[in-house]
């Protein structure tokens, strides 16, 4: 099978996350080395309150992994994230290799990607006079 690079988003239990930061994500590196992938960036995205209750659960803790695994192990990473008490939900999206490197880069530095917003682009001072144009006054 190939080794293919990975987008994951975890929703994690924010009350177990506040108790124990590092060992409730640190799940999620153990996890994906148990199955002989490689994890490439891991980071806090951000805590919110959820849309509806999920296991009870009315805020949730986001956070965003970038991964090389074999395609053929996503299946049993996706089974022992549901048997996690602290893994409320999960979202895995295979990377196209022509972006990985950027995301990957971006995740790593915590720079959230933005699309560039376009240059405003200044009006004429005048009317716009064109002379190739035959006008109605000639």
């Amino acid at each position: 099978m190939p080794v293919n690079v990975y987008e994951g988003m975890f929703i994690l239990d924010s009350n177990r996350y506040s108790r124990d930061a590092a060992g409730v994500s640190g799940q999620i590196p153990e996890m994906i080395q148990k199955l002989g992938g490689e994890m490439q960036a891991s980071r806090l995205w951000e805590e919110r309150r959820l849309a509806y209750p999920i296991n009870g659960q009315r805020k949730g803790t986001y956070w965003l992994t970038y991964f090389k695994l074999d395609s053929g192990k996503l299946t049993e990473l996706s089974r022992m994230c549901q048997i996690s008490e602290s893994i409320l939900r999960t979202l895995f999206l295979k990377v196209d290799p022509r972006i990985a490197e950027t995301l990957i880069s971006h995740a790593q530095s915590g720079t959230p990607l933005q699309r560039r917003a376009p240059e405003p682009v200044a009006a004429p001072a005048g009317p716009i006079v064109d002379d190739d144009i035959p006008s109605a006054i000639d």
